[in-house]
This record gives structure tokens, sequence and C-alpha cells, in this order.
């Protein structure tokens, strides 16, 4: 399951600054410019035990798909399509995501 989240979200990173650079800036390239933009906080630096570890994604995938929420209705009232259905896509990706990973906790 990690592997599969790991090689979607790779690819992902792609397809975003490929919208990106579609809508005319640079899109960021480095993990300190990533880092910069991001509202997640950074991983501990002791690695956390599994069931943390899960508790992190979840938190993490809930965090991005709500900013995939909120950002949704600037581009429908900007009439950009492209963007609300990445938006939409990766919306349906990260609660999906979530969902799979809250049910590990659940168990």
């Amino acid at each position: 399951m990690f592997e599969t989240q790991y090689t979607e979200l790779w690819g992902a990173v792609d397809v975003i600054a490929e919208r990106i650079r579609a809508l005319g800036h640079v899109a960021p390239g480095s993990h300190a410019a990533f880092g910069k933009l991001s509202t997640l906080p950074d991983a501990p630096a002791e690695p956390p035990a599994a069931l943390d570890m899960v508790r992190i994604l979840v938190e993490g995938h809930e965090a991005v798909a709500r900013t995939a929420r909120e950002a949704f209705p600037l581009a429908d009232k900007a009439g950009d399509e492209p963007t609300a259905d990445l938006l939409t896509q990766r919306m349906t990706v990260h609660e999906q995501a979530a969902w799979m990973l809250r049910s590990l906790l659940e168990a």
C-alpha cells in the first residue's frame, strides 16, 4: 500500500509542475522551495512507531485534500477547467488514501 502511495505521489509532482508551467509560472524544484510552500509539518526526527506513522500519513492526506477543496472554487470561478479537474483528481486520491489508512488504525 505504501509503495503504491509513493509511486502515485511521485507521478503527481510532475503533473502538478506541468500545470504550474502551463499557467505561466515556474514550478518549485528543490526541497527547500517545497519546504517554504508546505503547510504540513516536517517528518519527526526520530522514526515514529508504525501506527503513529500511519496517523501522520492520514493527517497529511486529509490536509492536502482540504487544500485542494479550498482551491477548487478559485479555479472554477476563473473558468480554469484543467486546474479544477486536477484538483478534483487530487481530492479523490488523497481522500481515498486517508480512508484506507484510517481503516488500519481502526483494525
